[in-house]
């Protein structure tokens, strides 16, 4: 069965840092690529970065420069280093694969961020 856990949310200071991680029950590679996605209360859910299968990222324009994702592929995780947080990045975060073999997309239960003095 295909599990994604997410961990690492928490309530930060503006200009504050947080590492997300992602924590897969099967090889990363099982996915076409691996993102991050963020829902902010009212909102619908938006992309917040990406990495391919071959290593290569995206990121939304909102959090270039600020945000890095990143794998372990020994360890079938990927990470979201978020810094100089703001407040506008309050939202709950979810990991996403999509499945090679069937195209399914496969979400972790998502974590809480806070961003707020």
């Amino acid at each position: 069965q295909v599990q994604l856990v997410e961990s690492g949310g928490d309530l930060v200071q503006p200009g504050g840092s947080l590492r997300l991680s992602c924590a897969a029950s099967v090889s990363i590679f099982s996915f076409n690529g691996m993102g991050w996605y963020r829902q902010a209360p009212g909102k619908q859910r938006e992309l917040v970065a990406g990495i391919a299968n071959s290593g290569l990222t995206n990121y939304a324009d909102t959090v270039k420069g600020r945000f890095t994702i990143s794998r372990d592929i020994a360890k079938n995780t990927v990470y979201l280093q978020m810094n100089s947080l703001k407040p506008e990045d309050t939202a709950v975060y979810y990991c996403k694969g999509r499945g090679r073999t069937l195209g399914i997309d496969y979400w972790g239960q998502g974590t809480q961020v806070t961003v707020s003095s």
